[in-house]
């Protein structure tokens, strides 16, 4: 992929790192797995926004892919520290 290819996917994984400290500083305890799935939501809507706006149909999958994949291992690492924090 090209440089700002890349940008475009990087952009959404770090809206799920935000969204992931936000749920574990702002969130009840034993709600951060539905913030975390809200925003799991707001990552699938988040990429499409971004590859739509980016106007370019080649590789539109492959980065649609990525960005989410990239969105739920960052969410499931968050999920992972919430449970053993006692957090989930």
């Amino acid at each position: 992929m090209v440089n700002w290819q890349w940008k475009s996917v990087v952009v959404v994984w770090l809206f799920a790192l935000a969204c992931a400290v936000l749920t574990g500083l702002l969130s009840l305890p034993g709600q951060g797995l539905v913030w975390l799935g809200l925003s799991f939501a707001g990552c699938v809507i988040g990429t499409l926004c971004v590859q739509l706006a980016t106007g370019r149909k080649e590789g539109y999958v492959n980065r649609v892919t990525v960005s989410l994949v990239g969105a739920v291992v960052v969410l499931a690492g968050a999920t992972g520290i919430f449970s053993l924090a006692g957090l989930a």
